[in-house]
């Protein structure tokens, strides 16, 4: 009873404070329905700020998002900030279209504003990318954007990046955190009712501006495509750049062109998510382009899919990865290719026969963006940085117009992007990759299958013998230290597969490869189902030895 009490009192505590109608009604209710197991899974501790900051479904509590977690993420953020010395340091804030991102924006400027720092706001829900490379072209000493990515309609998220344009990584989210946890109540964080700047359309014009750095003056532009902006931000962006740089204007999939943060049509917003496609290749199949294109919904990633025996296939990251490696080398990019360690090997190769430097990071573009004489970076979840110098991050706009520009140089010579997909795979193999993704709602299966796995680690898989295993959270020479596991193969296919937690996610990701060897063009379509052939199995034995 004393338990249940004192859970009442926090939650009286809470709703005395919030400073949102909507979210102190949901919460009041649950207090006089005495609630309690609802309550408290909301107060059974608090949003945990980390290297993706925070993100979580929305909701009245600490273990959920809403302005008081934001507010006092934000007066966390601006003491650290003054701690590095930032005092009066510029703090550009964006945000998507997602159910509440304009509140947090215009809390977070105003708890800045109050800080004795300077805030200013994008002028309207924008791609992530604008707000990475407003940071650097306005010299701010941070960002901040409001958004949960491809996330459920239920979540929103709280993205910190510094003044390299870089997302943040340890110790910052650390001390950070620390911060967080020093603010006591918000009647102590002054919030002004203005003082910030609202920017105007000169950011977003400077950022389409920098776009042209991307392509090659001249180079071919006739590539046909239907786009989706996933009921998200890309499309008025996407449009932009390509009518400026002097491609058709994509058609639209008119039912997912505008924002809206219930994501009507798809089950989850995220291209790689069965059937999120679905409108995509109806429209495709309707107007016969050269390719697809797709963003998620904050527009950082970019989904291609290409034309398959009469009807789509979406490419894999890692494939639309090596395509736009490939065209960098071709157009005579210099400088280090980095991808992370979940990326296909396929990067290094090419990386390796054109001459440039190569390097393999820990999941996430916080690290990509932070390799030494970067030029290009990728993920294999869909994730592409194609122009370190003006975007410090993936950048679905960007990496949109380097696929179409590719796409348009191959159509003039009679070609597509899965002729030069063939050709990759005749100069440095097959590089055959899958995922054996699993989203739980108790995010204690997913520490019961690393356990699992670590304490008694597959000696095999697919029936290759497991000739090395590493477990990353003791780091390795090159890597620091993280939660995942990695198994490599005995075997001609240089079989390898890696285990780790989504860090966004409530998912347990599994990363295979296979390389396998293709002599001859006519070696091509048997590779392909060898590959496929290894991959699956591969995955039966592993989602066994997981418990999944």
């Amino acid at each position: 009873m004393q338990e249940q009490d004192d859970l009442i009192t926090r939650a009286q505590a809470w709703l005395a404070e919030d400073p949102d109608p909507e979210t102190a009604a949901e919460l009041a209710e649950l207090i006089e329905a005495g609630d309690t197991a609802e309550l408290a899974d909301r107060f059974s501790g608090t949003l945990q700020f980390g290297t993706a900051g925070l993100r979580g479904e929305i909701g009245a509590g600490p273990m959920r998002m809403n302005r008081s977690v934001v507010i006092r993420a934000a007066a966390g953020l601006a003491a650290y900030l003054k701690a590095q010395g930032h005092d009066g340091g510029l703090v550009v804030v964006g945000y998507d279209a997602r159910y509440k991102s304009a509140d947090f924006a215009r809390d977070t400027a105003a708890v800045m504003t109050g800080a004795g720092l300077r805030a200013a706001v994008l002028p309207r829900p924008l791609p992530t990318p604008v707000l990475a490379y407003a940071i650097r072209h306005l010299g701010a000493v941070a960002g901040v954007e409001v958004t949960a990515s491809h996330n459920p309609p239920r979540d929103n998220g709280y993205k910190v990046y510094l003044g390299d344009g870089s997302q943040i990584v340890s110790p910052a989210d650390a001390e950070i955190a620390a911060e967080i946890a020093r603010v006591e109540t918000l009647d102590s964080v002054p919030r002004p009712a203005d003082g910030w700047l609202q920017l105007d359309e000169e950011v977003l014009e400077a950022y389409l501006a920098r776009t042209d750095a991307v392509l090659t003056s001249g180079s071919p532009r006739g590539v046909r495509s239907v786009y989706t902006a996933m009921h998200g931000v890309g499309k008025d962006v996407v449009m932009a750049a390509f009518a400026r740089h002097g491609f058709p204007e994509p058609v639209l999939v008119a039912e997912q062109a505008e924002p809206d943060p219930a994501f009507p049509t798809v089950a989850f917003p995220n291209p790689e998510e069965p059937g999120a496609m679905d409108l995509a290749f109806a429209k495709a199949a309707e107007v016969r382009p050269d390719i697809v294109i797709a963003n998620d919904p904050d527009a950082d990633r970019c989904a291609v899919a290409v034309p398959d025996n009469g009807g789509w296939r979406m490419l894999r990251g890692d494939e639309v990865g090596a395509l736009l490696a490939a065209h960098l080398v071709h157009k005579g990019a210099r400088g280090v290719f980095a991808e992370s360690i979940v990326s296909s090997s396929l990067l290094g190769r090419i990386a390796e026969a054109a001459g440039v430097g190569y390097e393999e990071t820990l999941t996430g573009f916080k690290w990509i963006a932070r390799v030494e004489g970067l030029r290009y970076g990728y993920e294999e979840a869909l994730g592409y940085c194609v122009d370190p110098e003006g975007v410090r991050d993936k950048d679905g706009v960007t990496a949109a117009l380097l696929v179409a520009e590719l796409a348009a140089e191959l159509k003039e010579q009679g070609r597509t992007l899965t002729d030069l997909l063939d050709d990759l795979a005749m100069a440095h193999g097959l590089h055959a990759t899958d995922q054996l993704s699993v989203r739980v709602s108790d995010l204690s299966v997913i520490a019961s299958a690393m356990a699992a796995l670590r304490a008694e680690p597959p000696t095999s898989l697919a029936g290759l013998r497991v000739v090395a295993a590493e477990d990353l959270t003791k780091g390795t020479e090159s890597l620091p230290p993280t939660d995942g596991l990695r198994y490599y193969l005995d075997g001609a296919y240089k079989a390898r597969v890696i285990v780790r937690p989504s860090g966004t996610e409530p998912k347990l990701k599994c990363y295979l490869e296979v390389v396998v060897p293709v002599p001859e063009a006519s070696d091509l379509a048997p590779a392909r189902t060898r590959g496929q052939e290894v991959l699956d199995a591969i995955k039966k034995d592993l989602a066994v030895a997981a418990g999944i």
